[in-house]
């Protein structure tokens, strides 16, 4: 418990993010390719589209397929997905990624 905690001062220092929000973004970044059809990888087999018109957030949330395990990709990453505000810009690549940096992941990290 002590090493997290030193391990976790010395990244604050250097303001670096931990590994685990750094994975978060990678899989964010991940599923935004899925979606958005940048990699040939059938989304149907992972998740599905919400088909409600009217969200809080943006308007590409999934639902997943049901899965045993939790730990697989799809099911890591809906509730986050879905968490996104609507003013996470979806219109390129790169200004997702640096939109992902603006949202607060605390709730969806163990060690924050």
């Amino acid at each position: 418990m002590a090493s997290r905690i030193v391990i976790g001062c010395k990244l604050q220092r250097l303001n670096l993010p931990s590994l685990e929000l750094r994975r978060l973004h990678l899989d964010l970044v991940f599923c935004y390719k899925i979606v958005f059809g940048i990699v040939h990888i059938n989304s149907d087999d992972l998740f599905t589209f919400s088909t409600v018109a009217h969200t809080r957030g943006h308007g590409y949330n999934l639902h997943g397929v049901s899965s045993v395990r939790r730990n697989f990709f799809n099911e890591r990453i809906i509730n986050a997905w879905n968490f996104l505000p609507h003013t996470v810009d979806v219109s390129s690549l790169s200004k997702f990624k640096r939109s992902l940096n603006r949202v607060d992941f605390s709730a969806f990290l163990r060690y924050a």
